[in-house]
């Protein structure tokens, strides 16, 4: 089952690139800033409850989502990239086996803990 989970979220993050070379942007934009979503563990130099907090906000698929629907909805290819880029970080690190923060430590996620089999 985990492996089936890892290949749907692989084509997420495939879809999410297919999305992609419909804006108008030089192919570059996209690894360039498909690990700024990562900035969001800066929260961990404070606690880790509010590192969990904001990891969790900016990694939650639902917001990469909304921010592209609303730059569909506003015609504005920047949103349109911010959403796909939430959301196929998102993908990209479960595939990887990080997963949404449980607030104890960062290793523990809801897809078990980092660095265990």
């Amino acid at each position: 089952m985990k492996n089936l989970l890892k290949l749907e979220e692989l084509f997420m993050f495939g879809f999410t690139i297919f999305l992609f070379t419909k804006l108008d942007f030089a192919w570059w934009w996209y690894p360039v800033l498909l690990l700024t979503p990562d900035f969001s563990m800066i929260g961990y130099l404070v606690s880790s409850q509010i590192g969990a907090a904001t990891y969790n906000f900016v990694h939650h698929k639902a917001l990469g989502i909304g921010i592209f629907v609303l730059g569909i909805a506003l015609a504005s290819q920047p949103l349109q990239l911010a959403g796909l880029i939430l959301f196929g970080h998102s993908s990209m690190d479960r595939v990887l086996g990080y997963g949404l923060k449980h607030f104890d430590s960062f290793q523990h996620t809801h897809l078990g803990m980092i660095g265990k089999a």
